[in-house]
């Protein structure tokens, strides 16, 4: 059976969107289908994805605030002829922007039955940009986005009752799913606190993107104020990921605050996860928290807000510290507990793993096979 994805966002650009499509593009291929993708095609590919010949790149562009999102030439019969041509079983529209609506209209109209992804909840973001009057805009259009599939993939709880809320009916909660074997704590290196450091501190990671919606700012001022309950230079805060908000952020960390830009991510990323003590996150928009996740993978006890999918994986004593969200107080308290207790700190760190190694992929992707074939 085949089946075309059309997203947005694609390796080798990094998020949380683009893991879930690619860890799908190979699970599925693994298990038997025939998977193309049609993506934004990024200066690391030069004229496609030379990586991959059944990706699809379309002419892209840079934002010119946001370097890092491509903005995709509105081609409807490129992805029209790729359907024509392809003639897959199901298409997916992973991203509500102009790819993924694209895929919908194109599938509709050669009555070809399409599905979703809901990986973000874009409306809670109108409020950390300053346009908080956009909100009902904005899930006014996710709302028809999503009633137009067959079915909506969400990998939570919390956003399956979101777009309950819209009025989405069919939603399944799917893609919740850590590699434990690429985050895991035995890929710890000494080598590597030293290069950065942190050797002798305790010290606190933070990943993701640099932008206003991930609260960054919380986790940096949390840190300044635990730092100034601890002995001197006991501690270190490592970010690690690049956004809009990098240079400021940047400008106003504290004193013990390492930055260091994008990581590769299949080894340098998981080294650093490893080699962290603590991961401290803020964001209260996460449908699910991939960071959070690969963060436990690596054996790391994590203080967040239990917001959104980050949620149903945080247990508050068990495998990390939840605080009330944007409490930066409460985040710089957490902050004190794990670094001066450290029989408290390894029991977490164990909770975290053991919550990881339930979650793993594979049976989420039979899981994704199984729904692909019943629709």
């Amino acid at each position: 059976m085949r089946v075309l994805y059309c997203t947005d966002t694609y390796p080798p650009q990094v998020n949380g969107v683009s893991v879930v499509t690619a860890i799908s593009v190979a699970g599925l291929r693994e298990r038997g289908w025939d998977v193309h993708v049609i993506a934004p095609r990024y200066p690391e590919n030069g004229n496609g994805h030379d990586a991959d010949p059944n990706v699809i790149g379309l002419p892209s562009a840079s934002l010119p605030l946001y370097p890092d999102v491509r903005l995709v030439a509105p081609d409807y019969f490129a992805v029209r002829r790729a359907i024509d041509r392809l003639r897959p079983d199901i298409v997916h529209c992973a991203t509500e922007f102009l790819v993924g609506r694209l895929g919908q209209i194109a599938a509709s109209r050669a009555g070809v039955p399409f599905v979703t992804s809901y990986h973000t909840d874009f409306s809670r973001y109108m409020t950390s940009y300053g346009v908080p009057w956009l909100a009902p805009t904005v899930s006014r259009y996710l709302a028809r986005f999503h009633k137009r599939a067959r079915r909506t993939f969400t990998p939570s709880k919390a956003s399956r009752a979101d777009l309950t809320k819209l009025g989405v009916t069919d939603v399944e909660v799917w893609g919740c799913g850590v590699d434990a074997e690429l985050f895991n704590p035995a890929r710890r290196s000494q080598a590597l606190r030293v290069k950065l450091g942190i050797d002798g501190a305790f010290t606190f990671l933070y990943v993701g993107r640099l932008a206003a919606e991930k609260g960054v700012d919380v986790v940096m001022e949390a840190y300044r104020r635990a730092e100034a309950q601890l002995p001197h230079g006991s501690t270190r805060l490592v970010i690690a990921g690049a956004g809009p908000e990098e240079e400021r952020l940047r400008a106003s960390a504290p004193p013990g605050t390492v930055f260091l830009g994008f990581l590769e991510r299949g080894s340098a990323l998981p080294t650093l996860y490893a080699s962290a003590d603590a991961f401290a996150f803020a964001s209260t928009t996460e449908t699910l928290g991939l960071v959070v996740l690969e963060a436990m993978a690596s054996g790391l006890s994590v203080i967040a807000a239990p917001a959104g999918g980050v949620a149903e994986h945080l247990r508050d004593g068990e495998n990390g510290i939840a605080y009330p969200a944007n409490d930066i107080d409460a985040c710089a308290a957490a902050m004190v507990r794990l670094a001066s207790d450290g029989p408290l700190s390894v029991r977490l760190r164990t909770g975290a793993r053991r919550t990881a190694e339930a979650l793993a992929w594979s049976a989420e992707l039979d899981r994704l096979d199984a729904s692909y074939r019943r629709l």
